[in-house]
């Protein structure tokens, strides 16, 4: 009971951020259902197992507090990480992790819905794919930013808003520029400050990297093989001579002997000896090893069109000697004095929001949501995330978690470091709100019959 009674006072602890007495039952109840251990996690399935002898109020009930009631995801996205950050271990250094989530579909009315990549099923799909930031340590993980990608059809069609709730602030933008956005939210709420880790997808777009440095944070992301860079000692021509006449010329110029190169190409020009076997965490059945190789470059992109070179980067690259060419390369604004197993580590961190998204999957049924309209589809995930990051901060603080990743020592961000548009001196959040509604207790609340996700941990 020990368990239950820290479970309500999670909630109500989210309760907090609704605006309204009247919703925390819908909270509770919501939450209190994706714990059980039910097949299907849909509103319909959770009303009738929170409620058997009510099931069509229930489901009613369930339905306007997801689909139409008017909560804040944001709000209750931040009382979840402030009730688990205690438990990640942020000052001992954190990463803030992007990515992308698809949620097959069939037909075509669900908001956002669209024949385009679906990660979990590794090809071209009907899905919905979501952009989401997670915030993550050695110890653990959980997303604190979630948002719906919409694809250009859907930002430009008006009926399909209106019909879903798109809200009209919304407009058509890529999922690197959803992450940016995210990024600078983060920074913005005073999230402990990290290392931005993402994929290609993500990592190939400059203005995405540029907008990572140009909030003081460094980042670690995936290419593609076909990102050009300048080799160390090769850089491009100066502006040319002034003529006298006209405008005086201030762009960089590329030439015979002063051009960039692939990634991939360059990676094999490199000498065998230039990489190394590095170990950088215990896998489920060995050690997980591969060969690496790491060096100073210049980023290429559209440097023709600019009047200064770009700042030295880090290049690492992954080459497993049993395959025939590269697996892997990243960029990483790590410090020059970085070295080859400091930039593994921080690169391999992402698996943790593999594992986060199998779990929210698997467990709490975040691809179950069956409704078609904006709100309903973030407010089921927030509430799977409430879920989750009560069992995270739970595992995390009664636990002993395995500790699956050698100790690293990695790098950090500037001593001085300010996060944009966060006051020098932060005042302490206050605990109470003056004009928060007052919170349903446990005791005025009908226990549920069953928590199986949370006794399993108990029973650990």
């Amino acid at each position: 009971m020990e368990l239950l009674g820290e479970f309500d006072e999670y909630l109500e602890h989210l309760c907090g951020a609704l605006g309204h007495a009247d919703r925390n039952a819908g909270l509770m109840d919501y939450c209190r259902g994706l714990m059980m251990p039910i097949e299907r996690k849909s509103v319909e399935p959770l009303a009738a197992h929170t409620d058997p002898l009510h099931v069509q109020s229930k489901h009613q009930s369930l339905h306007h507090f997801v689909a139409d009631s008017d909560w804040s995801d944001k709000a209750v996205l931040g009382e979840i990480r402030e009730w688990v950050v205690p438990a990640l271990g942020v000052e001992d250094g954190c990463y803030w992790i992007v990515d992308d989530s698809g949620h097959p579909k069939y037909g075509k009315h669900s908001v956002g819905v669209a024949h385009q990549y679906c990660g979990n099923l590794g090809k071209t799909a009907n899905c919905q794919v979501a952009v989401s930031l997670s915030l993550a340590t050695t110890r653990g993980s959980v997303p604190i930013d979630y948002q719906l990608y919409l694809p250009k059809e859907w930002a430009e069609d008006a009926t399909r808003r209106s019909k879903t709730g798109v809200p009209a602030a919304i407009a058509f933008a890529t999922k690197p520029q959803i992450a940016l956005a995210q990024l600078q939210a983060a920074t913005s709420a005073g999230v402990p400050p990290g290392v931005v880790l993402a994929d290609a997808a993500y990592g190939d777009d400059t203005a995405f990297r540029d907008g990572i440095t140009a909030l003081g944070l460094p980042y670690v992301v995936g290419i593609r093989p076909a990102t050009t860079v300048w080799a160390l000692g090769v850089e491009p021509l100066p502006p040319k001579t002034w003529s006298g006449r006209g405008a005086k010329p201030k762009l960089l110029r590329r030439g015979p002997g002063h051009e960039p190169v692939t990634v991939k190409n360059l990676a094999i020009s490199l000498s065998p000896d230039r990489y190394a076997n590095v170990t950088w965490r215990d896998g489920t059945n060995a050690a997980l090893t591969s060969r690496f190789a790491c060096l100073r470059v210049r980023p290429a992109h559209r440097d023709h069109l600019a009047t200064t070179v770009r700042p030295e980067e880090w290049l690492l690259i992954e080459w497993p000697a049993e395959d025939k060419e590269p697996a892997g390369y990243w960029l990483a604004t790590a410090p020059s004095d970085a070295n080859l197993e400091q930039l593994v580590f921080v690169a391999k961190m992402r698996w943790r929001i593999e594992r986060d998204y199998r779990e929210l999957k698997q467990e709490f049924g975040l691809s179950h949501y069956e409704g078609r309209n904006w709100r309903g589809f973030h407010h089921h995930a927030t509430l799977c995330i409430a879920a989750y990051g009560f069992l995270t901060a739970h595992r995390l603080t009664h636990g002993d978690p395995k500790k699956n990743c050698a100790e690293p020592e990695t790098f950090a961000l500037p001593p001085d470091y300010v996060p944009r548009g966060r006051p020098t001196s932060a005042t302490p959040r206050a605990r109470l709100h003056q004009n928060a509604p007052p919170r349903s207790r446990a005791r005025d609340r009908q226990q549920t019959s069953s928590l199986s996700l949370l006794r399993r941990v108990r029973q650990a």
